[in-house]
């Protein structure tokens, strides 16, 4: 059961309880499905009890308590529970994967999701003024009325019904991508920002992140394509490796054992000649400057260096090599401490070139085997789609949309490196959903940006 299907449950079980007389209410619309907040649990929490206790006379936990038993009997659905004021927290059944079945409605729908009738048969006329910024939010209105089964018409001349603050200067040196965007995404009441920033190719630049996080996904299409798979809706997680594995180090390559086993004995010797004692090899692989001066050459001359502690050997370039392995009775060095990069030095990712980190989003983590904080934070968005843009043409409120679209981007920016494999691991079901998933993303930020007038990227 998806979202929306789920939206049309909770209504269907609205308009039960109005034909069987224990609501007296005009049944919604829709009814908003959100991930449980606070204190809420389930799957899917809804809010409908609250927006028709009102309505209907009669408190919001008697609405709530009043439509919990017919949801509770609807297929797909195993639990029911009435939390705070009268929040409905639902609990679907095991089989009943939300983000498989949201998935494939997207990917059968494509750029056709979200579109409804909302507005079916009605004709929304557009009167405004000769003015840059209300012609383009009305040439997105029409567009936007369209996926809901409306028809628009824009006409100019009084009395104007659209008439958003106008823009302080002609965007037109931003170039159509970016003036779509200033003109569109500030709400209709505040003045717009004609100015460089919108080229920038930086995270504080909204526009930036939204093609960005489409063209990265487009991205990941190819290069799944090039190691010989393809999207599959599926579950998301990787079953558990039955092989021991070495612990992996923080630039996501298993890293070498940093002690024998127990019991394993001494290592083996090298096959360096040990007839002479040699200096310790720096950490670069190169032999060290010698210790001590040679036979007959006087004494060294004294350096400022404060010897009361013992230093380990400097290397050729002059650099403390680092120690090539505890001291006795010191405890051993964390695996994850090996190789660890700067917080804030570029890292190669698995799905591209090296690439710095963004500290919107944190350090990117290894692709491990449960990216189940993510895909939650990126379901409520995707559900979220349908109902932002019937919100958008009912209220002729593209802004509405472009806000939506950076929500989705910045949603799924930090699931992305979990899409392909790393290293020598192979393809399996789970890198197919995920890669499903990341492309459900991509096909709602494409349509978006149709929506808005803007192209949507296969390379940024």
């Amino acid at each position: 059961m998806t979202p929306v299907e789920l939206s049309r449950t909770v209504l269907s079980a609205v308009r039960r309880a109005v034909d069987d007389g224990e609501l007296s209410v005009t049944v919604p619309e829709r009814a908003v499905v959100t991930e449980p907040g606070p204190g809420g649990c389930g799957d899917f929490a809804t809010s409908i009890a609250l927006q028709l206790a009102r309505p209907a006379g009669q408190p919001p936990l008697r609405v709530a308590e009043i439509l919990r038993p017919r949801l509770a009997g609807t297929a797909g659905i195993r639990d029911v529970v009435v939390t705070g004021p009268g929040f409905l927290n639902i609990s679907l059944d095991a089989q009943a994967d939300p983000v498989t079945g949201l998935v494939r409605e997207i990917r059968r729908q494509g750029a056709r999701y979200g579109h409804g009738d909302a507005l079916a048969g009605q004709v929304v006329a557009l009167r405004v003024p000769y003015e840059v910024r209300a012609e383009v939010v009305a040439d997105a209105v029409v567009r936007i009325v369209g996926t809901q089964g409306g028809r628009a018409t824009v006409e100019h001349g009084e009395p104007v019904n659209l008439r958003p603050v106008p823009a302080p200067e002609d965007p037109a040196p931003l170039g159509p991508d970016a003036a779509q965007w200033a003109l569109l995404h500030p709400a209709p009441h505040d003045r717009p920002r004609i100015t460089a920033d919108h080229l920038v190719q930086r995270e504080g630049n909204p526009l930036f992140r939204v093609r960005y996080a489409h063209a990265r996904v487009r991205s990941l299409s190819r290069n799944a394509a090039r190691l010989g798979f393809t999207a599959e809706p599926g579950p998301l997680t990787a079953a558990a490796d039955p092989e021991p594995r070495f612990p992996l180090a923080a630039n996501g390559t298993e890293a070498a054992p940093l002690a024998p086993p127990v019991g394993a004995g001494p290592a083996p010797l090298t096959t360096v000649d040990n007839s002479e004692p040699r200096p310790p090899l720096a950490a670069n692989g190169t032999e060290p400057a010698p210790l001590a001066p040679p036979v007959g050459a006087g004494p060294a001359p004294l350096t400022t260096v404060d010897n009361s502690e013992p230093r380990p050997p400097l290397a050729a370039n002059g650099t403390e090599p680092a120690p090539l392995g505890p001291s006795v009775g010191a405890k051993p060095i964390p695996p994850t401490a090996v190789n660890a990069p700067h917080h804030n030095a570029p890292h190669p990712t698995p799905n591209g070139p090296t690439t710095p980190h963004h500290p919107h989003h944190g350090p990117t983590p290894h692709p491990g085997p449960d990216p189940t904080p993510l895909v939650r934070a990126l379901l409520t968005p995707l559900a979220d789609h349908p109902r932002i843009l019937t919100a958008a043409a009912t209220h002729r409120a593209p802004d509405r949309v472009a806000r939506h679209l950076v929500t989705v981007a910045d949603a799924v920016l930090p699931l992305l490196p979990f899409v392909l494999p790393v290293g020598e691991e192979k393809p399996s079901a789970a890198h197919r959903a995920r890669l499903a998933l990341a492309e459900a993303a991509g096909t709602v930020l494409a349509g978006g940006l149709s929506l808005l007038g803007i192209d949507a990227p296969e390379h940024l």
